[in-house]
């Protein structure tokens, strides 16, 4: 795996199944495990291709992708230009940086956008506190759980 073959980009719509498909992959195989059978539909509506593009449409979504060659490796959404509400990586890619590189980028933009920010959140999954903290989020309340899913909130501030 080089990493020189990686590209980042804001998601185009068009790319919605590909995304879709990418992050119910990775969802099915990591996540799915610790929800429910009501978890898992909600989750699995959130990532509907059409719900996405109206996401992005209506300006609530902003989503970075990382591609090798053609193929999606890696996506990080941010809802309100804060909280991230996707970050996944095919499994054949985890371990080598894409997730840092898709919060750097991102980060980097949102502060383009809110040069005030001061933080960002996140509603992380079990399995993904882990990640999180080793992107430097910490936890800011106990594990809860809505609509079936499971989630720790989190924070990493950036001032």
């Amino acid at each position: 795996m080089n990493n020189s073959l990686l590209r980042y980009q804001l998601f185009e719509v068009g790319q919605e199944n590909i995304v879709s498909d990418m992050v119910w992959e990775v969802f099915s195989e990591f996540e799915a495990p610790y929800y429910s059978a009501e978890g898992v539909n909600t989750f699995k509506e959130f990532i509907h291709p059409q719900r996405l593009v109206s996401q992005i449409i209506s300006n609530d979504f902003k989503i970075y992708c990382c591609f090798e060659g053609n193929d999606l490796v890696g996506v990080l959404a941010f809802r309100n230009t804060s909280h991230i509400s996707l970050l996944f990586v095919k499994k054949s890619h985890q371990r080598i940086g894409i997730a840092k590189e898709l919060l750097r980028i991102a980060t980097m933009e949102l502060l383009k956008i809110d040069p005030d920010l001061q933080e960002l959140t996140v509603n992380s999954s079990p399995y993904a506190v882990i990640i999180y903290e080793k992107l430097g989020f910490n936890a800011t309340n106990t594990m809860q759980e809505k609509h079936g899913l499971k989630y720790k909130p989190m924070k990493k501030c950036l001032r």
